[in-house]
């Protein structure tokens, strides 16, 4: 009975959002909170939300300071040099921006955190897909699978909990995967490729008046003039006037530059980056000890550290309440005891005669698996169990560990994954939105990824 309530716990949930009948933050309050009535547990419910919010408030404080860290960082210009090599190789083709969305999540990516990928991501590109109207499901569709496939790096929490849980090297298991997870890489790039076409096709090819790049650097700045759609023969000049609103973040003349500090903010981004990946401190306090330096250094006056902390405050209260709602939902699946039903069944479901290909059904299950559950209760719980019917068919453990970060292209759109309420609530995309979107791609990449590996013998 769990087995059946929960799966149906979570098809309403997806299916609510998908279809906007309800917000995120209301369906992943209210539904839990109804099934876990349904299971008769209605008493405990008090008890499974407070689990939830105590093992996740590390996650929602890290968050809410990194997303202040790196909003300061963007205020004053630490990354505008990068959004200026992007912009200039986009220059106002659909098809470059998508595959340089791509590009760019791919390289942010090296710090392992899916929140600041994004941050920075979304902050490039979204006044170009903004002012050259383009799809935005599109940026956040390939910006999530891109740091999905590069989420594997040992220090990104993927490879290093497979590793503690099946008592292996991180090394062991993420160095051969790299041909299998550089095809995947391939293939999200090959798919910005074809959706960019896709974009050119809908919008025209398009070009910029070269003073206006030369002036600002920026198609987001000031008057757009000289742009025109292109290859159909049809004119489709931007408005002109004042960037739209959202698209002032790159004006290369904003007043929070601090460009004689510029060094020293690039500094500590690394010395912050390089403690997290060497784990010096937990993350969360490293934001925290961050955010306040980065604003005491380039806004010493109290009202313009008010100021930029009150700029960013909507997307910290988006974030922080999805991960908070989203505690109540994983409170009660594990509370309940619904994630150790399900995994059971779907285990328990395997024939016998797959005994000895359980690589492959790992890396199966993985996709579909990590997205319902967290990846602390897919590698925690599942994985083991997993492991163990490998061990009696001669299946290694490195090789089930492998397979088993094959459906991370797909965890990071999972509903339980906070940084992708950072990703849509910057892009101003609805969640249900982008889930239609990106699950068919995103499933289609972890299955690239699986089949490269079973191709080149490493699972």
């Amino acid at each position: 009975m769990l087995t059946i309530l929960g799966f149906a716990m979570i098809a309403t949930f997806l299916v609510l959002i998908m279809l906007k009948k309800m917000s995120p933050i209301a369906a992943l309050v209210l539904v839990p909170a109804l099934f876990c009535v349904f299971v008769g547990k209605g008493g405990k419910l008090g008890d499974y939300v407070i689990d939830g919010v105590t093992s996740l408030a590390p996650t929602a404080a890290m968050l809410m300071f990194a997303i202040v860290y790196f909003g300061v960082m963007i205020d004053v210009g630490l990354f505008d040099p990068v959004v200026r090599g992007i912009l200039k190789f986009c220059k106002a083709d659909p098809l470059r921006i998508v595959v340089g969305t791509a590009v760019l999540a791919a390289i942010v990516s090296l710090d392992g955190d899916g929140s600041t990928t994004f941050m920075i991501t979304v902050s490039a590109m979204y006044p170009l897909y903004k002012r050259l109207k383009m799809s935005l499901v599109v940026m956040t569709g390939v910006a999530a699978m891109a740091n999905g496939v590069m989420n594997t790096l040992p220090w990104g929490g993927p490879t290093a909990r497979a590793a503690t849980a099946l008592k292996v090297d991180a090394s062991d298991i993420f160095v051969p995967m790299i041909p299998a997870l550089a095809m995947g890489l391939l293939f999200v790039l090959v798919l910005a490729y074809v959706l960019g076409r896709r974009e050119r096709r809908r919008l025209g090819v398009l070009t910029l008046d070269e003073v206006l790049v030369e002036e600002s650097e920026t198609v987001l700045v000031g008057a757009a003039s000289g742009v025109k759609a292109g290859g159909s023969g049809a004119g489709a000049d931007l408005p002109e006037g004042p960037a739209e609103d959202g698209l002032q973040g790159l004006d290369p003349h904003r007043p929070t530059l601090r460009p004689k500090l510029y060094w020293f903010n690039a500094l500590l981004t690394v010395v912050l980056l390089t403690a997290m990946i060497m784990e010096w401190l937990p993350i969360p306090v490293l934001f925290l000890l961050g955010a306040a330096l980065a604003l005491t250094v380039n806004f010493p006056h109290m009202p313009d550290q008010k100021a930029r902390i009150a700029a960013h405050a909507e997307n910290v209260l988006n974030v922080s309440g999805m991960v908070f709602a989203a505690a109540v939902f994983t409170g009660v699946l594990q509370g309940t005891g619904m994630v150790d039903h399900m995994a059971k069944w779907l285990v328990g479901n395997i024939p016998d005669g797959m005994g000895p290909h359980m690589a492959l059904v790992t890396g199966v299950l993985s996709i579909p698996l990590t997205y319902f559950m967290s990846n602390d209760g897919f590698y925690f719980g599942v994985l083991p169990v997993l492991a163990e019917a490998g061990h009696a068919h001669g299946v290694s453990s490195l090789e089930i560990a492998r397979a088993s970060i094959a459906g991370q292209p797909l965890h990071m759109s999972s509903p339980l994954v906070p940084a992708v309420y950072v990703l849509v609530g910057m892009a101003k995309v609805e969640f249900g939105d982008h889930t239609r979107f990106v699950v068919k791609w995103a499933a289609l990449t972890s299955l690239v990824v699986l089949g490269s590996a079973l191709l080149f013998g490493i699972v």
